[in-house]
C-alpha cells in the first residue's frame, strides 16, 4: 500500500482519507484481486497527513522531548472505506513487509485514526484486543466511547453526545419546533441524529422527516431526498453528515433553486472549503453549525509550501497534490513522458510560495489541530512511559528501553496525559477516552464575493450535564434576512386555547382547541387547561379566573324590596286587626268568634308576616337558625289557634242543649292547653333540630357556574322535613274539624271560613314542596318566602276579612239578632 514513511526509534501509524471514494471492482474468484483504487483527491485530508508529519518533525526538533529518541512514522490511505481503513490498520499493525515473520510486539506503539465514525469503529473494534492505543481527530460517533467495547480508543474532537446536547440548546434558544434531519447512511450519522433526536424530544421539538445520504448512493436516492425536503412544510434542516457524503446533495438542492431553509451543520461540513463558494451559498448562506475550537500553528505554511515532489520522489500522494496545487505533472526521475497524460509536464520551476489556496491558510485550522494536538498527545505519553517523569523536567537516561515498550502501557499513559501546550489548551482525555468539549458556531456569511465562517457563539461543557451556549444574536445573517427564521408544525396556541393533538401526526402538529368553561389557559403553547378554583370561572377570553357572582336575596334589590313591602304590610295590617278587635271586643261578631284566640291568632300571623325578613339578606348562622326555626314555631302556633277556634266552633254548635258538659269541657282554659300543647310539641322539634344539626350558612354551586348562592343549609332535612310535617298535620286536623262543621248556621259560620282558609293553607305548601326542590339559586328562597306570605295572607282574609267587613263596613249587621238569626229562627 502506498505510504508517506519515515523511520523512527519509535513508530506512529496514521491512516487519513487522502482519496474520499473507493473505486469498487468485481471480484472473479479466479484469480487475485485487484489493487484498492480510490478516486477524488481530498485537500483536506491531504494536509492532515502534513499536520502530523510536521508535528512529529517538532517533536524530534525538541530537546525537552524524548531525548536521543526519534518518532517515526508510516501513513496510509483508507479511502474513506471502513473496509479499506481496517486493511490500512492491519497493516501497520503488523509492521513493514519485510518484518511479517516477527509481527509481535506490533510495528506501530500507537495509531491516529481515522475521520470517520465507521472506520474508526473497524480500527478500534480490531486493535482493542491487542491494546494498541487509536487516537482519533474527527471521529464523534458517542458509540465510541463505551470503554467496554473500545477500552484503546481516543480523541480528540468531542463525542457527538456533546454536539447533539450543542446542536438541540440551539433549537431550543430560537424556538424551533418542526425540523428535518439528513444523515449519512454510517455510524456518524446514524448516531448523530438519534442522539439528536433524544435531545430535542426532551424539548417538545418534533423530526418531521429523516432523509439518507451517502456519497456511493446513486442518483437516484438522492433525488428522492430532494424530493422530500421539497414536500415537506419544515424551514429548519440538521445536516448531520460528512462534507463527501452531503456534497452531491448541496449540488442538486441548488440546481433546483430550493431556498428559503435555515440549515444547521455538524461540525463535518460546516468549514469544509470544497461547498464554501458563491454557487452553493445560494441555497445554503446563513447556514449555522458547530466546529471545534481553531488554533494558527505557528511555522506550518512554511512547512506546507515547501512540498515538493522533487524533494521525495517516492513520498505517496505528493504527486497528486502538486498536479492539483500546480496544474502540471512532474516528471520524476526515472520517468517517462506517456500519451495518456492529460496535464502538461511540469518545467521543474514551480513553486508554492505564491499561492493563494485556500490549502495553506493555517490561521483557522480546525480538525488538523485535532491531529496535531493528537501527536503531542501520543509523544507525552511515551516520555513519561519511556523516562518515568512528564515533559520539562529533567531526564538523565530513560528508565524503560525501547524495545520493551508494550502497547498496554502506551494505553495507560495516554489514559493519565494531561498537559498545557503551546498554545495554552489543556489536553486531558476523561474515562471515556473524550477530551472536554468546546466549540464555536459558525455561520455562512457572503462577505466581498467569498464565503467567510464567521465565529457566533461559543458551547463550552465542562461535564456531561453542565453546558453554556453564547451567541452574539446581532451578528447572524439568515437565509431569511435579519429576521430569525420561525420553523413550526403549528402556531403556538394563544392563551384561553390548548393543544389537541391531531391523529397520526407528531406531537408539534396540533389544532388550537377553546377551554371549556370554568377551565383556563394562561400561557401560550399550553398542553391542558387549567380548572378554576371551585370559588372562581373563566372569564370570556378563558384566560383568567374571575371571582364568581355572590348571589343572595337582598333586600336593595326589586324582588327583596317587594317580597319585603308584602311582608311588612302583612304585619301592619294583623296589627291594625289587632286593634279593631281590641278596640270593639265587646261587639256581637268579636265575642262570637272568640276574641282571645283571635287574637292569639293575630299575634301569630303578625309573626309569620315578619319571618320573611329572617330570609332577606346575607345568611349567617343566626339567621339560618332563626328562620326556620322561627317559621316553624309561628305557624304551629298559628295553625294552633285555627285549631283551637275550630274545636270551638264545632263544640258550640254540635252542643244540643245550652250550658251541657261538651261546652264546659272545651273552655277557654282548655283552649290555651290546644294551642300551648300544639306549640310546644314544634318547639321540642325545632329544640332538637337546632341541638343535633343546625341550619348553617353555605354557598351553593349547583345552580350555576358562574355564581355562588349563599343559602341557609338546612343541616338535617329530615328535621326541616318535620317541622312542615307536624304543621301539615294540624292544618289537616283543623280542615277536617272545619268540614265536619259546614252545615252551620249561614249568617255566622265560621267553619267555613276555616275551611276555606285551611284549603288555601294547605293548596299553598302542597305545591311549595316541588317549587322549593326545582328552583335555582335565590329562587329558592323567594319561593319559600311567597308560600309563608301566601298562606298567612291565605289565613288573614278567610278568617278576618268577613268579620272586618262587618265591624267596619256594615256595623248595623254587628248584632246578636243577626249573628244568631237563623238559630233563633228554628
Amino acid at each position: 500500500m502506498p505510504s508517506l514513511f519515515k523511520h523512527g526509534d519509535v513508530m506512529i501509524g496514521g491512516i487519513f482519507p487522502v482519496f474520499n471514494k473507493e473505486i469498487s471492482s468485481t471480484s472473479t474468484f479466479g484469480s487475485e484481486p485487484p489493487p484498492v483504487k480510490c478516486a477524488g483527491f481530498d485537500l483536506r485530508a491531504f494536509r492532515w497527513t502534513q499536520v502530523m508529519i510536521f508535528a512529529i518533525e517538532e517533536i524530534n526538533n525538541d530537546p525537552a522531548f524524548l531525548p536521543n529518541i526519534s518518532l517515526g512514522y508510516r501513513i496510509l490511505n483508507s479511502c474513506a472505506s471502513p473496509t479499506n481503513t481496517l486493511r490500512a490498520a492491519l497493516t501497520l499493525a503488523s509492521g513493514p513487509e519485510r518484518e511479517l515473520n516477527n509481527p509481535c510486539p506490533p510495528a506501530i506503539s500507537a495509531l491516529i485514526a481515522e475521520s470517520g465514525s465507521s472506520q474508526s469503529l473497524a480500527v478500534a473494534g480490531t486493535l482493542g484486543p491487542f491494546q494498541v492505543p487509536v487516537v482519533s481527530y474527527f471521529s464523534t460517533c458517542a458509540c465510541l466511547s463505551d470503554r467496554a467495547k473500545y477500552p484503546t480508543f481516543f480523541r480528540t474532537i468531542p463525542s457527538d453526545y456533546f454536539q447533539a446536547k450543542a446542536l438541540a440548546a440551539l433549537v431550543k434558544r430560537f424556538g424551533w419546533q418542526w425540523i428535518g434531519a439528513i444523515q449519512s447512511d454510517n455510524d456518524y450519522g446514524r448516531g448523530g441524529i438519534q442522539a439528536f433526536t433524544e435531545e430535542v424530544k426532551k424539548l417538545g421539538v418534533c423530526i418531521a422527516f429523516v432523509g439518507t445520504i451517502l456519497r456511493t448512493y446513486t442518483m437516484d436516492k438522492i433525488l428522492d431526498v430532494v424530493e422530500m425536503i421539497k414536500q415537506s412544510a419544515v424551514k429548519v434542516i440538521l445536516a448531520f453528515v460528512p462534507e463527501g457524503d452531503f456534497y452531491p446533495l448541496m449540488k442538486e438542492v441548488v440546481k433546483q433553486n430550493i431556498t428559503g431553509i435555515q440549515w444547521i451543520a455538524s461540525e463535518a461540513w460546516i468549514t469544509a472549503a470544497r461547498p464554501s463558494t458563491p454557487e452553493i451559498y445560494q441555497a445554503f448562506g446563513g447556514a449555522l453549525g458547530f466546529v471545534v475550537q481553531k488554533m494558527a500553528i505557528p511555522n506550518l505554511k512554511q512547512y506546507l509550501t515547501g512540498i515538493s515532489p522533487y524533494t521525495d520522489p517516492s513520498a505517496a500522494f505528493v504527486k497528486d497534490f502538486w498536479e492539483i496545487m500546480v496544474g502540471c505533472r512532474p516528471l520524476l526521475p526515472g520517468e517517462q513522458t506517456g500519451t495518456e497524460a492529460t496535464n502538461k509536464i511540469c518545467t521543474g520551476y514551480e513553486t508554492l510560495l505564491n499561492s493563494q489556496d485556500v490549502f495553506f491558510n493555517v490561521t483557522e485550522l480546525r480538525v488538523s489541530y485535532n491531529v496535531y494536538k493528537a501527536v503531542y498527545a501520543i509523544a507525552h505519553a511515551l516520555h513519561e512511559l519511556l523516562f518515568c517523569l512528564p515533559v520539562g523536567e529533567n531526564t538523565v537516561k530513560p528508565c524503560l528501553k525501547i524495545s520493551e515498550i508494550q502497547p498496554r502501557e502506551v494505553t495507560d499513559h495516554l489514559q493519565r496525559v494531561n498537559f498545557k501546550n503551546q498554545f495554552g489548551d489543556n489536553v486531558f482525555f476523561d474515562v471515556n477516552g473524550d477530551p472536554p468539549a468546546s466549540y464555536d458556531i459558525i455561520n455562512w456569511q457572503l462577505i466581498d464575493g467569498q464565503v467567510q465562517h464567521v465565529t457566533v457563539g461559543q458551547f463550552a461543557s465542562a461535564a456531561h450535564v453542565d453546558y453554556k451556549l453564547r451567541i452574539q444574536k446581532e451578528n447572524i445573517v439568515w437565509r431569511t434576512g435579519k429576521m430569525v427564521p420561525t420553523s413550526m408544525c403549528s402556531n403556538i396556541c394563544p392563551v384561553g386555547t390548548r393543544k389537541a393533538q391531531k391523529k397520526g401526526e407528531p406531537n408539534c402538529c396540533f389544532d388550537c382547541i377553546a377551554c371549556a368553561d370554568g377551565t383556563i389557559a394562561n400561557s401560550t403553547g399550553a398542553a391542558d387547561c387549567t380548572p378554576c378554583p371551585r370559588e372562581y370561572w373563566s372569564n370570556e377570553g378563558k384566560d383568567e379566573c374571575v371571582p364568581k357572582i355572590i348571589e343572595f336575596m337582598t333586600f336593595h334589590e326589586p324582588m327583596g324590596i317587594a317580597l319585603t313591602v308584602v311582608s311588612l304590610l302583612g304585619a301592619s295590617l294583623s296589627l291594625a286587626t289587632m286593634m279593631v278587635f281590641i278596640r270593639f271586643r265587646e261587639t256581637p261578631v268579636i265575642k262570637a268568634s272568640n276574641s282571645e284566640l283571635s287574637c292569639f291568632l293575630l299575634l301569630s300571623l303578625f309573626l309569620c308576616f315578619l319571618c320573611p325578613l329572617t330570609f332577606i339578606g346575607r345568611p349567617t348562622t343566626w339567621t339560618c337558625m332563626l328562620r326556620h326555626t322561627a317559621f316553624g314555631v309561628t305557624f304551629a302556633l298559628c295553625i294552633s289557634c285555627v285549631l283551637g277556634k275550630t274545636v270551638v266552633v264545632v263544640t258550640a254548635f254540635k252542643a244540643t242543649i245550652p250550658g251541657n258538659a261538651l261546652e264546659k269541657t272545651f273552655g277557654p282554659a282548655q283552649q290555651r292547653i290546644i294551642v300551648c300543647s300544639c306549640t310546644l310539641i314544634q318547639i321540642g322539634i325545632c329544640v332538637l333540630w337546632l341541638k343535633l344539626n343546625p341550619p348553617f350558612p353555605d354557598m351553593a354551586f349547583r345552580h350555576s357556574n358562574t355564581k355562588i348562592v349563599l343559602e341557609c343549609n338546612t343541616g338535617s332535612e329530615a328535621a326541616f322535613y318535620a317541622v312542615l310535617g307536624y304543621i301539615g298535620i294540624l292544618a289537616i286536623v283543623c280542615l277536617l274539624l272545619a268540614f265536619l262543621a259546614r252545615k252551620l248556621p249561614d249568617n255566622f259560620n265560621e267553619a267555613k271560613c276555616i275551611t276555606f282558609s285551611m284549603l288555601i293553607f294547605c293548596a299553598v305548601w302542597i305545591t311549595f314542596i316541588p317549587a322549593y326542590v326545582s328552583s335555582p339559586g335565590k329562587f329558592t328562597v323567594a319561593v319559600e318566602i311567597f308560600a309563608i306570605l301566601s298562606s298567612a295572607f291565605g289565613l288573614f282574609i278567610s278568617i278576618f276579612a268577613p268579620k272586618c267587613y262587618i265591624i267596619l263596613i256594615k256595623p248595623e249587621k254587628n248584632t246578636k239578632k243577626h249573628v244568631m238569626g237563623k238559630t233563633m229562627i228554628s
